[in-house]
């Protein structure tokens, strides 16, 4: 199979993966609160990524190097999974996921801002364009029409919307973060996840008691659904899609795809009737994705 080909179908199975997790965060969190399925997830992530290492043969290597790297590991590991994903899925228990899903997709935008203000990146004007397009698609899917008050069907708790918006900032700020990290990438998550794991559950014991260790069976079965694909083997397999690619430049083109398909799962799946204002706010907050993401090929060297 030739590496583009190859690429592309690492890259599909991976965006067909993503778009399912707005459904199953809100699936999971019907039978177990935010805080207990970030820690069952990391738990199963943990897992996921132990033994893609194992099959490399990397695992025992990488416990060794975490015995000089722990703080590094746990520093990253505090915000992914531990505060990052208590934010998401708080922000998935209170709004729909027609409004999470796409507001938290524009953590590239916010990627971009953070990037000029903490690296000194430029921002152009189709930059700044393309950030007001897509937050002002943030706006129509949150503000579902000025007639919406407290307690309507329209209503949206302002709260979560903070969230969703937070979290984009520490995505953002993780993966700038990540790019001054001088481990493997899969190495490195692994050893975030695991350093996380003593943090996650000392916290839940506090928080919630014992209860949160005996999950129901739907809630585990969730929670290894998110933990092993989301926060594991879908990074993974996006990394091998994007070194076997040619042309990186497609891959990123099939990330758009999610966010539609995204729709399709949350609607048959999740049960959730579509606002027509989600259906605007996605298409300015793609437009937005992909004028940025327009303007940054224009300004990569081609050859």
């Amino acid at each position: 199979m030739p590496d583009q080909t190859r690429a592309l179908v690492y890259g599909l199975a991976t965006v067909m993966l993503w778009s399912t997790m707005a459904t199953a965060f809100k699936l999971t969190l019907r039978e177990i609160s935010p805080a207990a399925l970030v820690m069952w997830a990391s738990v199963f992530s943990t897992i996921s990524l132990g033994g893609l290492l194992a099959a490399r043969g990397r695992l025992v290597s990488a416990m060794l190097d975490l015995r000089k790297r722990w703080r590094t590991a746990l520093l990253f590991g505090l915000v992914n999974p531990v505060v990052y994903y208590l934010v998401l899925f708080k922000a998935y228990d209170l709004l729909p996921a027609q409004v999470v899903r796409p507001v938290n997709g524009t953590w590239a935008i916010t990627m971009a801002l953070l990037a000029a203000v903490f690296l000194g990146h430029r921002l152009t004007r189709t930059d700044i364009l393309a950030t007001a397009i897509a937050y002002a698609g943030v706006v129509v899917i949150t503000t579902r029409g000025q007639g919406a008050s407290a307690g309507s069907a329209d209503s949206i708790s302002l709260f979560g919307v903070a969230l969703a918006l937070v979290s984009t900032l520490l995505w953002a700020a993780y993966w700038i973060a990540s790019t001054r990290d001088t481990r493997d990438a899969v190495t490195g998550l692994f050893q975030n996840f695991l350093t996380s794991l003593p943090v996650l559950a000392a916290a839940i014991w506090i928080l919630e008691g014992s209860g949160a260790f005996a999950p129901s069976g739907p809630a585990l079965l969730g929670a290894a659904y998110i933990g092993s694909l989301e926060m594991g083997l879908t990074f993974a397999l996006w990394l091998a899609a994007l070194k076997h690619a040619t042309h990186a430049g497609s891959l990123s083109t099939l990330i758009f795809l999610s966010q539609p398909i995204a729709l399709v799962f949350i609607h048959f799946i999740l049960g959730e009737s579509i606002h027509p204002n989600t259906y605007w706010g996605f298409a300015l907050i793609l437009a937005g994705l992909g004028l940025q993401n327009w303007a940054r090929f224009r300004r990569t060297p081609q050859g």
